[in-house]
């Protein structure tokens, strides 16, 4: 199949454990995207979502966390890696 965005697993148990902390409810999904930020170029957006439009975004699934990207973003993020580290 076709993977434009792959959460990791440490990733996904960090947004299902920021999502029971702050009250984000279950129906909700992660929404990374893609602006484009004139002259700095691309700017990516992670937020979370529960407006899903089917002829406009894709949805993925890793690790029990939704992952929506809109289509035109997608061609920007085809195999990108979300990654979590500790800081």
């Amino acid at each position: 199949t076709h993977m434009a965005i792959l959460l990791t697993e440490t990733a996904a148990d960090q947004v299902k454990k920021f999502m029971t902390e702050n009250g984000v409810g279950e129906d909700s999904f992660l929404r990374i995207g893609v602006t484009s930020g004139g002259c700095s170029g691309l700017s990516y957006s992670l937020g979370f979502d529960n407006n899903f439009d089917d002829t406009k975004d894709t949805k993925y699934e890793h690790f029990g966390v939704n992952v929506v990207v809109d289509k035109k973003s997608s061609l920007y993020l085809d195999g990108t890696k979300v990654d979590w580290h500790h800081s």
